[in-house]
């Protein structure tokens, strides 16, 4: 039946708002990253850091002390490792973010693949240079600049006089972009690598360059050898005919969700359904297995001090069985773990306690439990303490000397100022005369003549000042030589 009333609240959690929305949220992470590393075909990557996740998970829900300790202490150099080297991944992740909505086109036919590569081996055979931009989910336009701006259909005609040598936009690159010609006679940023091999010209440096920085694909025809090449972030693919061309633009576009020719929609529809069910599903499967783990149900004993607070000022606490409680407790592993480090303590409120012997039972609300942690036994269960009150005492402050005085002297006399001071003291202590105090030691080896100092004063744990604290005392030694009458 306890263990029915701990899980209680994990139900009442797990039935609400905010877990649904807590799962679509990770569902969105999920998906973006997703698409993001497979549109840079670092999808692998993305595949393994959900296995590591998985495995941490299972090893959690086995409590596997070994792997656990493993993640435990690696993962936070792994998280600083990812965000370095996948600095660009996780960069393009809040990129998209703002452009989930996949771009349409108006375009009546599919064959604009087949278009471009008939354009451009048109162009290759009477080695004519052209650069054409096919942009991704990335926008280009912040890095291009110059050109012309043009709303148009592409055609083969269209294409082929842009690239005439006598077009006064040949030299620059044309952008298509949602299946339409946006601009032409553009200029590319240069690459900042050194990857190109030396025998392409400028037109393959701004291609590269481009893909570099946005998830473009940039097609060029080199005008002294007629050869096509692609360039894809940052690689270098060479195209042998047409078919391969054709496949490249298609898969460009399915991967960076960029145009869809018509009559491929519901088949993308249906494709994106999938990724974002499975998202969610993934989502879902994380969710549970990390709440699971955080709310496995498990018992621990843990050692409490006991703290007494509010004690009326004219009570004194002088005796107690009890410094420290023993308490069995249950709830969610990771909230028990947690609590157990805490520097937590059995807190006994004595505003409203009496003089005289009592007896206090301990419970819940002396100490601050987590929310889902239950007690299910204590040891003691309760506190048998005696309150006393406080009466204003005089005691005497009598000094503490230690060792002997150097041969040849002897103790004249001792003046402690003040000699009595005010203190207070429980009513059942040592009556008035009897209450003593000390001074700090006072070591007379080192006395050759008349010494004043002042000492601390010294007390026992149930003496307490009247005042503010307990103030220095001035003790005054005076030492003699003794009298030869004397000493014989």
């Amino acid at each position: 039946m306890s263990r029915l009333f701990i899980w209680t609240p994990f139900l009442e959690e797990f039935l609400n708002w905010k877990a649904f929305l807590d799962v679509f949220l990770m569902g969105t992470l999920v998906f973006l990253f997703y698409r993001t590393f497979r549109g840079l075909g670092t999808w692998r990557v993305f595949l393994g850091i959900l296995i590591s996740i998985t495995v941490l998970v299972i090893a959690s829900l086995l409590q596997l002390e070994g792997m656990t300790w493993v993640y435990s202490n690696l993962t936070q150099v792994a998280l600083l490792g990812v965000i370095v080297i996948f600095q660009p991944e996780i960069r393009k992740v809040f990129e998209r973010t703002v452009s989930l909505a996949r771009n349409k086109s108006d375009t009546e036919k599919s064959g604009l693949p087949d278009m471009l590569a008939d354009a451009l081996f048109a162009l290759s055979e009477q080695k004519r240079g052209a650069i054409i931009v096919l942009p991704g989910k990335e926008s280009v336009r912040q890095w291009i600049s110059g050109g012309f701006v043009v709303d148009a259909k592409p055609s083969l005609p269209l294409i082929m006089s842009i690239f005439d040598p006598h077009s006064p936009g040949h030299d620059g690159a044309l952008i298509i972009k949602n299946g339409k010609v946006a601009w032409f006679g553009t200029r590319l940023p240069v690459s900042k690598s050194n990857d190109l091999p030396s025998e392409y010209g400028t037109r393959h440096n701004a291609a590269l360059g481009l893909t570099e920085v946005t998830d473009a694909l940039v097609l060029v025809v080199s005008e002294e050898r007629g050869n096509i090449t692609c360039f894809c972030e940052g690689k270098i693919i060479k195209i042998k005919d047409k078919e391969a061309l054709r496949e490249r633009i298609e898969t460009h576009w399915e991967r960076a969700s960029s145009y869809i020719p018509k009559g491929e929609n519901k088949r993308y529809k249906w494709q994106l359904g999938v990724e974002i069910c499975s998202s969610l599903f993934l989502a879902t499967i994380f969710w549970f297995f990390l709440i699971a783990a955080n709310t496995q149900i498990s018992e621990k004993t843990v050692v409490l001090p006991i703290e007494y607070t509010s004690i009326p000022q004219h009570l004194a606490l002088v005796s107690n069985k009890s410094n420290q409680s023993t308490f069995h407790l249950a709830g969610p592993k990771a909230e028990l773990d947690a609590f157990a480090t805490s520097r937590s303590s059995i807190k006994i409120d004595l505003s409203k306690a009496m003089a005289g012997k009592q007896t206090l039972a301990i419970n819940e609300g002396s100490i601050q439990l987590p929310k889902r942690v239950r007690i299910l036994a204590m040891d003691p269960s309760s506190l048998s303490i005696t309150l006393e009150e406080i009466l204003l005492e005089e005691a005497v402050i009598k000094p503490q000397l230690v060792g002997k005085l150097p041969s040849g002297l002897e103790i004249k006399s001792i003046e402690v100022t003040p000699k009595y001071i005010h203190v207070l003291v429980p009513k059942g202590a040592n009556r008035k005369g009897d209450i003593r105090l000390i001074t700090t030691p006072i070591y007379l080896e080192g006395f050759y003549e008349d010494t004043t100092l002042f000492c601390k004063v010294i007390a026992p744990p149930h003496i307490q000042p009247a005042g503010n604290g307990w103030s220095d005392v001035q003790v005054d030694i005076r030492v003699t030589a003794p009298s030869k009458a004397s000493s014989k």
